[in-house]
C-alpha cells in the first residue's frame, strides 16, 4: 500500500468517526422498536445477511457491540453496495471494534470503542488507547479518542497525536479542552502551518513531545527575506 492510500485510509477512519458515532446511537433507537435481525433480514439478500449474521454471532461472543456493525451493513445496503463489499466493512469494522475493545477494556461504553476503533483505523497505537483509559479510569473516552482519530485525518502524525491527547488526559483536561485543542490545530493547519508543527505548538503548557517545548500558542512562521541575498563569499561568517 502505498504512503498516500495509507493517508487515504487514515483520513477515511477519521472522518467517519461522528457518523459512526451518530449511526450507533441511531440503531440504538430503531432497536427498541425493531430487533436487528429484522432490519437486516429486510435489507440484506439472503447470503450477504446470513454472512452477516455470523459475524454479528462472533462479535457478540467476543464483548463487541453489534449496533455499530448492524449500523454498517445498514448503510451499505443503503448505498446500494455489493453483498461482499458490506460482509468485508462488517467484518473489517467488527476486528477494529474488537482491537479498541482489548486495549479500553470490558468497561468501556459502546461509543468509546466505537471512537477508538477509528483511531485503530486511522493508524493509531494501541498503546495510547491503554494509556488513555489509564488517564481518565471510569470516564467515557469517546470524545478523546474521536479528537485523536480526527487530528491524525488532518494530518497530525499519529504518534504526536497520541502523545499530546494522552498527555492531556493525565493532565485532567475535559471534552470541552480537547474540542477547543482540535480547533486550534485545525485552524492552523487550515493557515498552511504544517499539521504536526501545529500541534506542537498548540499544545498546553507543560506538555512536550519527543523533546521538542510546548509553545501554548500560534506556531512561528518562519522568518522572510528581504532584499537581495549575500552574494557568494559576501555573506556573514
Amino acid at each position: 500500500m502505498s504512503s498516500q492510500e495509507r493517508r487515504l485510509r487514515r483520513q477515511e477512519g477519521a472522518a467517519s468517526v461522528a457518523v459512526a458515532l451518530i449511526a450507533a446511537l441511531r440503531v440504538g433507537v430503531a432497536g427498541a422498536q425493531t430487533p436487528p435481525g429484522s432490519q437486516l433480514r429486510d435489507r440484506l439478500d439472503p447470503g450477504t445477511y446470513v454472512t452477516v449474521e455470523a459475524t454479528l454471532d462472533s462479535a457478540a461472543a467476543q464483548g463487541v457491540p453489534t449496533r455499530p456493525l448492524v449500523a454498517k451493513a445498514l448503510e451499505g445496503a443503503a448505498k446500494q453496495a455489493p453483498g461482499d463489499r458490506i460482509v468485508l466493512a462488517v467484518r473489517s469494522l467488527a476486528a477494529d471494534l474488537s482491537g479498541a475493545r482489548r486495549a479500553l477494556g470490558a468497561e468501556a461504553d459502546e461509543a468509546s470503542l466505537v471512537a477508538g476503533a477509528a483511531a485503530l483505523r486511522a493508524g493509531v497505537s494501541s498503546s495510547y488507547l491503554v494509556q488513555m483509559r489509564d488517564a481518565r479510569p471510569g470516564t467515557s473516552l469517546a470524545w478523546p479518542l474521536a479528537v485523536l482519530a480526527d487530528l491524525v485525518g488532518h494530518g497530525v502524525p499519529a504518534d504526536t497525536a497520541g502523545r499530546i491527547l494522552t498527555a492531556l488526559a493525565r493532565s485532567g483536561a475535559n471534552d470541552a479542552a480537547f474540542s477547543a485543542f482540535e480547533q486550534q490545530v485545525v485552524r492552523d493547519v487550515g493557515a498552511g502551518v504544517p499539521a504536526g508543527a501545529a500541534a506542537v505548538a498548540r499544545a498546553p503548557m507543560g506538555i512536550g513531545v519527543g523533546g521538542q517545548p510546548p509553545g501554548g500558542g500560534p506556531p512561528k512562521q518562519p522568518p522572510k527575506s528581504h532584499g537581495r541575498p549575500d552574494p557568494p563569499g559576501k555573506g556573514r561568517p
